[in-house]
């Protein structure tokens, strides 16, 4: 803010000393033009109040909300605007092997509007508290079973008040004799989780969904690849986003978000760990021979040191040209002690020994190449090879890094519809968050997109539009932006501020010349004189264009007269070169018949 006000004031600062360098430069027009800029005064201030009165701008165009209504067969359809949880079960559950004191399902749920909510009358389901595990359920109108029809879940979240660390997923729960929501805790079992969820810096979008192995009976959890969008702006702009989770009957599934895909593959081919394990492993019992070579590269058994290969050569040795610098103080230590230095007042010899004086730098030094016993630098040792080792030869025993071999896979199988999961029968959200406020709205289960997508129209659709009619213009996107980066000030000065200035004070700083300054304010007649000069002017101006004409009549009478006699001149010179090219001519012809002759012709000798 500082540096805002800071360039505002530096840009008026400018301003006013353009201004005043205008001003001393018409300061002999002032008095004559003061009647006019009276006059301009009055009519801009009823200019502005009549724009004021009609031209107000006008109000955001308004969005009301209505209850979105499902348009086709649904499983599950919740939209909180009655105001209450009916058909919601909170879990009274604690979780295993957990404090108790934090292990209890105690985190509170509300129905509200959404904070600073452009829809009235749209509400949605809160997670009120943090630090607190959550739990809430509610059951499907009928089981869904995966057959031939696609699954469609989607819902809206919120995290108004950003997310520091805790999840927004929801879980489709499976359809068991002993499924009990007033008990839903985490190890309630589930068919599909998928929602977003973050901590710290790491933003994910979950879609896990629980196989069972046709083999032994057993579930295993299996993790779509990560998206390959960035995902952090759903996490902090604040805004309501829509999530969407497609999954078809041909293994394919999409996951969307605001109604565009961000991830998408295969249940077959982009799970981690895979659906199905592979057909051979190796051989657990497998182990490698003892004679198994898998070095390739071995010493050369027949190599031998060379007699003058001294191993116990030095690697460095003095210089021996090195040459002992002229004024260097041998009798001088590097270091003295401090003759500054006093023994603190609380020194106990007794306690803390002899005391001695702290060693600084000796100053005689400072000013000498060296000081104390000078020795020669050390050097590379050119006779130094270090210890002999034989070199390295192919291996000729080779046999390549040992691996087990394989063998069928006992626990192999090939399931080739992994879409066909267990049925489920309820939805729920078990989370735990240490950001309060995060808001889900418009859950809709179906098996038809179109279903989902004019449900999301209906919902997120109007939230969308209310948010857009409500946002500023340009301008305030600008100013908002510069509240958070106060640098865009300098930018938008240099770019937009600056050059209406300067085009302004270009238009402004002219002279201004004007007929009505030539005469005084006290003249009674000056209409009456006026209007005679402009008469004499009229007649002055009539009489100088007839002259004006005149003039231009003799010039162009003067310029055809020369034009002709330069014309008649370079055609005489046009004429006369012709005439000596010809001439030219006529003598090299003259010269070719000569010398062609026999008579010029020299005697050929035998």
């Amino acid at each position: 803010m500082e540096l805002k006000w800071l360039l505002c004031v530096t840009l008026l600062a400018l301003g006013m000393l353009a201004v005043q360098a205008h001003d001393m430069e018409d300061d002999n027009d002032i008095d004559d033009v003061v009647d006019i800029e009276d006059d301009l005064d009055d009519a801009i201030e009823e200019i502005e109040e009549s724009k004021s009165e009609s031209s107000a701008p006008p109000p955001p165009p308004k969005v009301t909300y209505k209850v979105p209504v499902p348009t086709g067969e649904v499983y599950f359809a919740e939209t909180f605007d009655k105001g209450t949880l009916d058909g919601w079960i909170l879990s009274k559950a604690k979780k295993d092997d957990t404090d108790d004191e934090i292990a209890k399902y105690d985190g509170k749920w509300e129905v509200q509007d959404m904070k600073d909510t452009r829809l009235p009358g749209d509400k949605g389901l809160v997670l009120v508290t943090r630090a607190k595990h959550h739990a809430i359920s509610s059951k499907l109108s009928k089981p869904f079973v995966f057959d031939t029809k696609p699954l469609i879940i989607q819902y809206e979240v919120n995290f108004q008040n950003g997310i520091e660390c805790g999840g927004a997923y929801v879980k489709l729960l499976s359809k068991t004799p002993e499924l009990n929501l007033d008990q839903f805790h985490d190890k309630t079992p589930y068919t599909i989780m998928f929602g977003p969820d973050k901590c710290g810096e790491d933003y994910k979008l979950h879609f896990i969904f629980r196989h069972k192995n046709p083999k032994t009976g057993k579930y295993e959890e299996k993790h779509a690849k990560r998206p390959d969008a960035d995902l952090k702006n759903y996490f902090t702009d604040k805004k309501t986003h829509l999530y969407t989770l497609v999954l078809n009957p041909d293994n394919s599934f999409e996951i969307l978000v605001d109604q565009a895909v961000v991830n998408s593959g295969n249940l077959l081919n982009d799970m981690t760990p895979p659906v199905n394990p592979p057909r051979e492993i190796e051989d657990p019992n497998d182990q490698k021979p003892e004679d198994w070579d898998e070095r390739p590269k071995i010493p050369d058994p027949d190599a031998v040191k060379p007699d003058d290969w001294d191993e116990d050569a030095p690697a460095k040795i003095p210089d021996e040209n090195a040459v002992k610098p002229e004024g260097w103080l041998d009798d001088e230590p590097e270091y003295v002690a401090d003759p500054d230095a006093e023994k603190p007042e609380d020194w106990d010899e007794d306690m803390d020994g002899e005391w001695e004086a702290p060693q600084i730098a000796n100053p005689k030094c400072e000013s000498a190449p060296g000081c104390g016993t000078w020795q020669r630098p050390m050097m590379d040792n050119p006779n130094y090879k270090g210890k002999w080792k034989p070199p390295m030869i192919d291996n000729v025993n080779y046999q390549g890094i040992w691996k087990p071999r394989k063998i069928p896979n006992p626990d192999f199988f090939e399931d080739l519809e992994p879409f066909k999961m267990t049925p489920f029968s309820a939805v729920g959200l078990e989370l735990w968050s240490m950001t309060s406020d995060i808001f889900f709205d418009n859950f809709i289960i179906c098996t038809e997109r179109a279903v989902a997508d004019e449900w999301a129209n209906d919902g997120w659709g109007l939230k969308k539009a209310a948010d857009g009619a409500a946002e500023p213009g340009v301008v305030g996107q600008m100013m908002a932006a510069a509240e958070e980066r106060p640098w865009l000030w300098v930018v938008y000065i240099l770019t937009v501020a600056l050059p209406v200035f300067l085009v302004v004070l270009f238009c402004c700083s002219g002279k201004k010349q004007t007929s009505a300054a030539e005469y005084k304010k006290t003249d009674a007649p000056q209409p009456d004189v006026m209007n005679e000069e402009k008469e004499e002017e009229k007649d002055k101006g009539d009489k100088e264009e007839e002259e004006e004409e005149e003039t231009n009549d003799e010039k162009l009478e003067e310029k055809q007269k020369s034009d002709a006699d330069i014309g008649s001149a370079s055609q005489e010179e046009e004429e006369e070169e012709e005439e000596e090219e010809e001439d030219r001519k006529h003598a090299s012809e003259e010269e070719e018949t000569v010398n062609r002759s026999p008579r010029n012709r020299k005697p050929r000798r035998d």
